[in-house]
């Protein structure tokens, strides 16, 4: 795989909020930036849940094109930070993905009772990835598209088989390819696959090693 996609797939899945910039239609020729909570689909893309109302949608209605962007810190002041450029379409609301989504922001269910909210997706074109000091580059956005992934159903079977033998205070989340995302005493953490990128057939015993080092 090109470099630091493994990191930049790592940091979306473990990522819950985020900076989305469009372009203001109340101040023409300005970025508005605003933070967002999100999810990622199954080709690790990210997913929102959006008023029409809000700003940021209004903006994205009339021009599509906008920045993504996610950072955590790398301690001793560095800073891992990811930034896409693309396009945020709507998706309707397809079921598996819409459980995915609640998994991760369950808050956000009483928002679906509402006739103004719409999932969109953030369809990448190139992504800059910083790593680290010293550590940059520009990705294509179709190499996430590439990138290892399970079908949403192989997911939820996953994680069902898996449900049952859970200590009491853990909760998943979603798994994928590089890892799996769960909730801990209400901290929400990822445990990436140490052997690196797991196939669909491989996938159980890779979440079931996962786990132990997480029980244990």
């Amino acid at each position: 795989m090109p470099p630091h996609l493994e990191t930049l797939i790592d940091l979306l899945h473990a990522s819950g909020e985020a900076a989305l910039a469009t372009h203001s239609q109340t101040m023409p020729g300005y970025p508005f930036a605003t933070a967002v909570p999100f999810a990622t689909d199954e080709h690790h893309r990210p997913i929102f849940l959006l008023s029409r109302l809000a700003e940021h949608t209004q903006n994205l209605l009339a021009d599509n094109r906008s920045s993504f962007l996610v950072a955590r810190s790398l301690g001793q002041g560095e800073m891992a930070r990811h930034t896409l450029v693309g396009h945020v379409l709507p998706i309707g609301r397809p079921p598996l993905l819409v459980r995915r989504y609640l998994r991760f922001h369950c808050e956000a269910e009483r928002f679906l009772q509402l006739a103004d909210f719409s999932f969109y997706r953030f369809d990448p074109v190139r992504i800059r990835v910083v790593a680290g000091f010293a550590q940059a580059g520009w990705l294509e956005g179709d190499k996430l598209l590439e990138a290892p992934c399970f079908s949403l159903d192989v997911e939820e079977r996953l994680l069902g088989d898996a449900a049952a033998s859970l200590t009491a205070g853990l909760k998943l989340l979603g798994v994928d390819p590089f890892g799996v995302d769960y909730l801990a005493a209400g901290q929400r953490r990822r445990a990436p696959f140490v052997a690196g990128p797991a196939l669909a057939e491989e996938a159980g015993k890779a979440l079931s090693r996962a786990l132990d080092f997480i029980e244990g």
